[in-house]
């Protein structure tokens, strides 16, 4: 294990480099030791939304809604009206009658908004005919609106009421949305983001773009809320940037480079091809102090406070991973087309590894950056300050190609390209669940 710390020797041989990747049977740190397969889908999916403590909704390419109990696995409601698939689908919290109530806004291919009470299962509103499908949806809690983007970005209110709009013109369109401070939006479209501000007058609101940032050199595939002063983006090319969400200055910039040693037998073009998909930054998450990106098949976890990476996995999953998240405990989750879904945990490291080369990270000459040596390098503590391993330590296998969403205590939940939704549960919780419910129904029966 050691010598994988930080990916950074080289495999020996395939089958050393296939060892690293699995962690077998034996998984200490690894609660999720049961599982409940739900079918209910006839096609892709890829959405999954909490609404509350006990209830989530699943959408994706069949254009069905469906409304499941995480405790039990019960598919509670059916919500049908999308011709096409799924697009875009998110939770919306309001007050209504001095009562909390969350509905759900969904957007498909068919041009089409909807709005569904996942308690009764109506669609309570619909806006048909849009000028192009919406890829993407962000609520306002503060202003009590919501936004859709596609080619156009549209602010709509509760009543699901068109409030303002501006158009574009670009075939990419609005593809990511992320809110910042004083009522500002950071959208991407295609390589540059566009900050828009809404400007309220009275009961009426207009939305304005204000300043385009054109650093990214090639499609912007991830754009991410990391804190309340800053906003990252991540590229097809593995430009990681960080913005100042006030004034929208770079506070740091990342060119990931991720460059194999040639080999016997590869060709130039597939050695190319190779570095063009590991340097894709596919997906990132952050808890306000880190950012994980998925990176090709690898994982990259950056300090935001420190300006510098701390931890990184160059082959993670066996093929692209798809979708991160970071836990509470300072463990990650990653899901991979290969239809895993991998626990991660940042650990000190035991011995003094090698540090990455400044090929990889750049951030201002704080990483990296040494003069050429003329020999073999040699082990010696990183000079990076809180330099960590990533070290594997749990293999959900059920899936190919997962996204997730985290219920707290109720579990994990992971939805694929196999039609398939899972439920992972902490075996050891619910096992004592299951004891209390013995001994609550003896003590009913007088038995005990």
């Amino acid at each position: 294990m050691l010598r994988w710390i930080l990916g950074g020797r080289e495999a020996q041989g395939t089958v050393e480099k296939s060892a690293a990747l699995f962690i077998g049977e034996e998984q200490p740190k690894n609660c999720f030791t049961e599982m409940q397969v739900l079918k209910g889908h006839f096609d892709i999916v890829r959405f999954l939304v909490q609404i509350d403590d006990l209830r989530f909704a699943s959408a994706g390419d069949d254009g069905l809604v469906l409304i499941w109990n995480v405790e039990t696995g019960d598919c509670l409601i059916e919500l049908r009206g999308h011709t096409q698939q799924i697009t875009a689908m998110i939770s919306y919290t309001f007050i209504r009658g001095g009562n909390a109530h969350t509905a759900l806004i969904t957007a498909s291919s068919d041009r089409t908004l909807s709005l569904w009470d996942p308690d009764s299962g109506n669609r309570v509103q619909n806006i048909s005919d849009l000028q192009s499908p919406v890829k993407c949806l962000l609520v306002l809690v503060c202003l009590d609106v919501w936004l859709s983007g596609g080619n156009e970005l549209c602010v709509w209110n509760r009543d699901f009421e068109l409030q303002c709009k501006t158009v574009h013109h670009s075939d990419a369109g609005i593809s990511a949305m992320v809110e910042l401070p004083k009522n500002f939006i950071a959208a991407a479209m295609d390589k540059e983001i566009v900050i828009f501000k809404l400007n309220l007058s009275g009961s009426d609101i207009a939305v304005m773009a204000m300043r385009h940032l054109a650093d990214h050199q090639d499609t912007i595939h991830s754009l991410i809320h990391i804190n309340d002063g800053l906003f990252a983006s991540g590229s097809h090319i593995g430009e990681l940037i960080i913005w100042d969400s006030v004034d929208w200055t770079i506070q740091a910039y990342e060119h990931i480079l991720w460059e194999e040693p040639a080999r016997d037998g590869q060709s130039e073009f597939k050695l190319n091809h190779q570095k063009q998909i590991e340097r894709s930054i596919q997906h990132m998450s952050s808890d306000g102090e880190y950012i994980v990106a998925a990176i090709g098949s690898g994982l990259y976890v950056y300090n935001v406070l420190m300006k510098s990476v701390v931890a990184y996995r160059r082959i993670a999953h066996d093929s692209n991973v798809l979708h991160t998240v970071l836990q509470q405990d300072g463990r990650l989750m990653s899901c991979s087309e290969d239809g895993s879904v991998r626990m991660w945990e940042l650990q000190d490291l035991p011995l003094p590894a090698e540090p990455a080369s400044s090929g990889f990270f750049g951030m201002f000459g704080t990483f990296g950056r040494s003069s050429k040596q003329t020999g073999p390098p040699a082990k010696k503590i990183p000079e990076v300050p809180g330099l960590r391993s990533l070290e594997l330590i749990g293999d959900l296998i059920g899936h190919s190609g997962a996204v997730q969403v985290r219920f707290k205590e109720k579990g994990l939940v992971t939805c694929s390209t196999d039609h398939l939704l899972i439920i992972w549960k902490d075996g050891e919780f619910q096992s004592q669940l299951r004891s209390l419910a013995v001994f609550q129904k003896l003590e009913e029966n007088q038995e005990l």
